[in-house]
């Protein structure tokens, strides 16, 4: 198949995104972005491991999201929310990120030619965030194709899989030990396993022990 574009965080989602684009693509290049996030280091582990995947990857600065949501994701004064409330999205809820993110996406791709967009979101796992959801996806794919004049086609391997069978995934592309290792999903900044404590790090620890009980590891 042609040239793909991936957007990259350098987290458990995209990494195995990444990989997955390397083996469904003929050429593959990253899109990462330096939005005001509390942790630059997960922009650290992009680099390593787009690195090591022989991917070139491409980071911008955006100030937009930093500067006007309040979200402890980029406010060092906010605490992040150890438990999941039931009457709202989480504080780590950075408002309109992944709409962003795909629309630069979209103006990198046209400008050098690229029609494959692929993002790690999914709405298996989506922890209540909305621009996760399929619909969202298939919304703003369109709106890109009319806003551009340009086919899009953005791809989300990981939507309908929960976070054990993204581990499953990674696993299947020979990436399971540079996934667990080397990625950055904590909301502290933490590699691997992380903290252990914030929301995304029982997601995915959760995910990795279901994941290797069914294998007979657990």
């Amino acid at each position: 198949m042609p040239k793909a574009l991936v957007v990259y965080s350098g987290g458990q989602d995209s990494t195995t995104c990444l990989f997955w684009a390397k083996k469904h693509f003929d050429e593959v290049v990253a899109i990462a972005f330096d939005y005001g996030q509390r942790h630059i280091v997960e922009l650290d582990a992009a680099k390593q491991i787009a690195k090591e995947a022989n991917v070139a990857l491409n980071i911008f600065k955006i100030n937009l999201l930093s500067e006007v949501s309040h979200n402890s994701l980029t406010d060092n004064a906010m605490e992040v929310e150890t438990n999941q409330p039931d009457h709202r999205p989480p504080n780590t809820l950075v408002e309109g990120r992944n709409m962003l993110f795909l629309t630069y996406a979209a103006v990198f791709a046209k400008a050098n030619g690229i029609r494959n967009i692929i993002t790690g979101v999914g709405q298996a796992d989506y922890s209540g965030y909305p621009d996760c959801r399929n619909e969202f996806i298939l919304s703003l794919n369109q709106t890109l194709n009319l806003s551009m004049d340009y086919e899009y086609q953005i791809h989300t391997p990981l939507m309908w899989l929960d976070k054990s069978e993204i581990w499953q995934l990674a696993d299947e592309l020979g990436v399971f030990e540079l996934v667990r290792d080397k990625t950055i999903t904590c909301y502290h900044g933490i590699a691997g396993e992380g903290c252990g404590t914030c929301p995304s790090c029982k997601l995915r620890n959760r995910g990795l022990l279901k994941y290797l009980k069914s294998k007979g590891n657990g």
